[in-house]
């Protein structure tokens, strides 16, 4: 792990990153593909550090089964693409293009100069999974007997497992965000709206560090039951609840918390009602229960069943209407999904959020919402701010 310069946090090194690309040439070899093509994302991220913006114009890491990795990128971008650490190791070589060539031959040509046997035309490549459909078919054009697949189906068991540089970038990323939404909570809310609010949030998440804020889902009243609710011109009331679903990313690892709050104005009338309570007791007991069971082993699915069997058995089943977590790290979605029909067996360094709702259609809803990391022995929580219900002033 080495610091980010100037910024006084932690980010990942040229070492890690060439190992990442040695692993990757060496899956690519057994999974008998010739090169993987890896597009402007979070693939190229993990495997470069490179995080360029997405443009027209085609930047791609070509890692070849044989020889040095290159990224060929357009020549206004060669610059910043020469400043990265893995370039400055020479461990990638920076191949760029000008406006009148073809990159997708220039990709092709790489690919055949380190497939296997240079003899024979290229048989196989993965290509990054989110790449752009008019790439996909320009580079299937220029290698017209190559078999196409998807990246993921290569570099998935290394993603999905975060190595420990990788978790303190998600701790750092959920204490940022456990730290703006504990300002938000406590701040005034009442007679704003939750657009205002939402800006707020973003603003408040990239004071605590975050390099950009994804997301601030501000859910008052009756939007509370919406689970991806667009913050709007509706004015926040006392006597309701707020869902808070904020997230953001902190050098490109993901931070993703819900808490739910209930605002009084500063009156004991205007408390929670007993249903609410009675609800947010079995979504509170749901969530923990599902936190227990985190180790490796256990099926992704049974995190999932666990939290839905006691939702269920209070005559909630129905108003919990999504997974109860997805995987984070690069991506605000990622493998693995907590969800019926997903067996994958749970493996230390995996990192996903627990997060069940019960959202009744018209009314209210909550939800709570952590990040979790299974450890050798059980959970390791992330994100800290209480999940009890916040009864707050507003």
């Amino acid at each position: 792990m080495t610091q980010a310069a100037g910024a006084g946090r932690p980010s990942i090194g040229a070492g890690r990153l060439a190992h990442r690309l040695s692993r990757a040439r060496h899956l690519a070899l057994e999974a008998g593909r010739d090169a993987l093509l890896v597009g402007v994302g979070a693939d190229l991220r993990y495997l470069s550090g490179y995080a360029p913006p997405p443009l027209e114009r085609l930047t791609m890491l070509v890692v070849p089964a044989h020889g040095r990795p290159s990224l060929v990128v357009p020549r206004l971008e060669a610059m910043a693409a020469r400043a990265i650490p893995v370039v400055e190791a020479e461990t990638v070589a920076v191949v760029p293009w000008d406006e009148t060539d073809d990159p997708f031959a220039l990709v092709a040509g790489l690919v055949e100069r380190g497939a296997p046997d240079g003899a024979r035309p290229p048989s196989a490549v993965a290509v990054s999974d989110r790449l752009w459909a008019t790439f996909v078919l320009h580079l299937q054009e220029a290698l017209p007997t190559a078999r196409f697949s998807l990246l993921s189906d290569v570099l998935r068991g290394e993603r999905i497992v975060k190595d420990p540089d990788e978790v303190d970038l998600l701790r750092a990323a959920a204490h940022a965000a456990d730290r703006a939404l504990e300002q938000v909570a406590h701040g005034r809310l009442i007679g704003r709206t939750e657009a205002d609010v939402s800006r707020e949030v973003r603003d408040r998440l990239v004071a605590e560090g975050h390099d950009e804020a994804s997301f601030a889902i501000v859910a008052s009243g009756p939007n509370s039951a919406s689970p991806h609710h667009e913050p709007a011109d509706r004015v926040i009331r006392a006597g309701e609840p707020i869902v808070l679903d904020i997230g953001g990313s902190l050098g490109g690892y993901g931070s993703d918390i819900t808490r739910t709050l209930w605002v009084t104005g500063g009156e004991p009338s205007r408390g929670p009602d007993p249903d609410f309570l009675a609800l947010y007791g079995v979504l509170r007991d749901a969530q923990a229960a599902a936190t227990r069971e985190v180790r490796p082993g256990v099926p992704a699915e049974h995190i999932d069943a666990v939290a839905r069997e006691i939702i269920t058995a209070a005559g909630y089943g129905g108003a919990f209407i999504h997974r109860t977590g997805h995987g984070i790290g690069l991506e605000e979605h990622e493998d693995p999904y907590l969800v019926a029909g997903n067996a994958t067996p749970l493996r230390a360094g995996m990192a996903f959020s627990i997060e069940p709702g019960i959202y009744l259609d018209g009314r209210y809803g909550a939800r709570i919402e952590d990040i979790v990391v299974c450890g050798e022995d059980g959970p390791i929580v992330l994100d800290a701010v209480t999940r009890d219900l916040l009864v707050v002033h507003g």
